[in-house]
């Protein structure tokens, strides 16, 4: 089985994301007119700063140009977090979103609005909110009864305590040209 060049390109690079104690997301190339755009997404517990995506920029930019992991075409680096409506995927993106409003496509049909009140190995303990004056509910989700989720991201909902700041939610981007 041949590998793909995100997969060569994930190899390379998880090294050097790691050593900036972030954790490697996605790496995607995808063509965008006569040039490719290689688009790496990085996390970490605390969130990621715009100074860290322009320093692992910088760094990547450094050991692909010591490579020929991009062949000779030109493309464009995006190095980013994966932003606040980031796909809910693995285990650990469901901790991080604890507190949390999301949406989630059940596997058998239909949709649920709840706040992850917490997190363990085999599923979610949400809280359903009450519709009109009703009180919010309790609901226990299994991770095998999700097909797919995200955070939702909310506008008016006033800062709990040990809330992260709002602003700590927005996507970082850098691009450089290569």
């Amino acid at each position: 089985m041949s590998t793909t060049q995100s997969e060569r390109l994930r190899e390379l690079l998880a090294p050097l994301v790691s050593a900036r104690e972030l954790e490697l997301e996605e790496v995607e190339v995808t063509p965008a007119g006569k040039r490719r755009v290689l688009r790496v997404v990085v996390d970490s517990e605390e969130g990621v700063q715009l100074d860290a995506c322009a320093d692992l920029s910088r760094d990547i930019s450094a050991m692909l140009d010591d490579t020929d992991a991009m062949g000779g075409a030109p493309y464009v680096l995006e190095v980013t977090s994966p932003g606040a409506d980031r796909p809910l995927t693995q285990h650990r993106h469901y901790v991080r979103a604890t507190g949390r409003l999301i949406k989630a496509q059940l596997t058998e049909g239909g949709e649920l609005v709840a706040r992850i009140v917490a997190v363990d190995d085999e599923g979610l303990d949400l809280e359903v909110p009450g519709v009109k004056g009703r009180k919010p509910t309790a609901r226990r989700l299994a991770f095998d009864g999700i097909a797919k989720a995200r955070v939702e991201i909310e506008f008016n909902r006033k800062a709990a305590e040990g809330d992260a700041p709002a602003e700590a939610d927005e996507s970082d981007e850098i691009q450089e040209e290569a």
